[in-house]
């Protein structure tokens, strides 16, 4: 097994599957290891970890909201948390445990987006030379955000997760103003970032009931968003262009995670319950599976959408989803994919996984590791043969006192290679490159 990086240390990048330390971060380090095969470096920028707010801060926030609300308003949603905690006890605390798209890379440009705080979301343009500290977006109509994630062919525009809805913000600059939907008021969301920059709300996704939405995730054409609530069984396809969304319910437990295929044939739905359901998007039909390894802490697809992974919660062993058939059948197996290493850790379950775009490299936390391995990030050599084949490369330290992930996500279109963002729990949001292609290395 790779060594582990020391206590104190902090991970550079992967160069031909050796994973650099250094002492600190340091933006000369990076142009020493890898600025010079990249031509620019990536450096970390700082957010707000108090993203989660323990149960008596929220308590009192909402006693002193000022937001006029009638009787009837508030009755309503006092009766409707406590029949959700009657009909999903298991999501209480589920959302935490989850993996969600908490950062996230533009798909195209080298700009990644993560969340900051419980209402504000930072946009850092690596692209953009002339300003070097992330642009905030932050509205009232923008609160208790969950998720986030860019939508697919449609410029820059992002799509925020958040309590009652689903906030779209787009970019304008001269000669490229985006139209806001009317009843949109863009005052309230419009925000300047310098070079005649701005980044204006140009539309509010409302849920029909009034859920916080805690899992978003976007059809790869940017056509559809689908949404979901972590009090609901029932989750949203939304037509973005029309502001129209139609609601689809299956099983009893509540929703926590979303993931469109890469290839847009299949969504993938996972329960608190344990339960997660497959559904082939022309027709919507679903074929449910059941886990005997708690519930699934985290999902990602292989690029050509014909395979998924799998995390689950009591559990050191991925799930390895096969289709049997070519969509948009949903004949498929689940086979186990053994990481021994991980056990070794003593860990006591998976956290949370990424899978590159080019299907080389997977990244995964866990749970409950000895006292060298908690906190660190195990980055994967993928094969296929046809089954999925893993090869440790070695594990990442991020920066600060006892750091740990708290999000982490692959840039999907990096040329050079694999590029992995995480964001630590010291409140640093680090890059690191993984090089090891024969053509980018000198």
């Amino acid at each position: 097994m790779p060594s582990l990086p020391r206590l104190g240390e902090v991970t550079i990048c992967e160069i031909n599957c050796d994973l650099i330390t250094a002492e600190n971060l340091s933006d000369d380090r990076a142009e020493e290891t890898y600025g010079g095969v990249l031509g620019f470096v990536f450096s970390p920028f700082p957010f707000r970890t108090d993203t989660v707010l323990p149960s008596e801060q929220a308590v009192e926030l909402e006693r002193n909201d000022t937001t006029p609300r009638s009787v009837f308003v508030a009755f309503k949603e006092i009766l409707s948390d406590s029949f959700k905690r009657i009909l999903f006890p298991s999501a209480l605390n589920l959302s935490a445990e989850v993996s969600s798209e908490r950062v996230n890379w533009h798909p195209h440009k080298h700009i990644v987006a993560c969340i900051s705080g419980s209402n504000q979301v930072l946009i850092r343009d690596y692209d953009n030379s002339e300003r070097k500290d992330p642009c905030i977006l932050t509205s009232e109509a923008q609160r208790e955000i969950k998720s986030l994630e860019w939508r697919p062919n449609s410029g820059k525009t992002l799509c925020v997760a958040c309590k009652g809805g689903i906030c779209l913000w787009s970019e304008s600059y001269p000669g490229n103003v985006p139209s806001v939907r009317s009843g949109v008021a863009s005052s309230v969301g419009t925000v300047s970032c310098g070079s005649g920059i701005r980044w204006i709300l140009v539309d509010f996704l409302q849920s029909p009931t009034g859920e916080h939405i805690s899992a978003i995730s976007c059809s790869p054409d940017g056509r559809y968003l689908a949404s979901a609530s972590h009090g609901s069984s029932s989750f949203t396809i939304w037509d973005i262009a029309q502001g129209a969304g139609t609601p689809v319910r299956r099983g009893l437990g509540a929703i926590s995670i979303l993931k469109w295929s890469p290839t847009g044939d299949y969504l993938l739905t996972t329960m608190s319950d344990g339960t997660f359901y497959l559904w082939e998007t022309n027709t919507w039909t679903s074929e449910p599976w059941s886990s005997t390894g708690g519930y699934i802490t985290g999902a990602a697809w292989h690029p050509i959408g014909r395979m998924a992974l799998l995390a689950f919660s009591e559990s050191n062993t991925l799930g390895s989803l096969h289709f049997a058939s070519r969509p948009p059948a949903l004949d498929a197996h689940l086979l186990p994919v053994e990481l021994p290493e991980i056990a070794s850790t003593g860990s006591c379950g998976i956290e949370k996984i990424a899978w590159d775009a080019s299907g080389e490299r997977l990244a995964l936390s866990f749970r409950d590791g000895e006292e060298m391995c908690s906190g660190l990030i195990a980055v994967y050599d993928i094969k296929r043969t046809p089954l999925i084949s893993p090869s440790l490369v070695g594990f990442i330290r991020g920066p600060g006192e006892n750091p740990k992930p708290l999000a982490f996500s692959f840039h999907s279109k990096f040329k050079q290679g694999p590029l992995l963002s995480v964001c630590w729990s010291s409140g640093l949001c680090c890059t690191y490159p993984l090089i090891f292609r024969s053509h980018i290395l000198p």
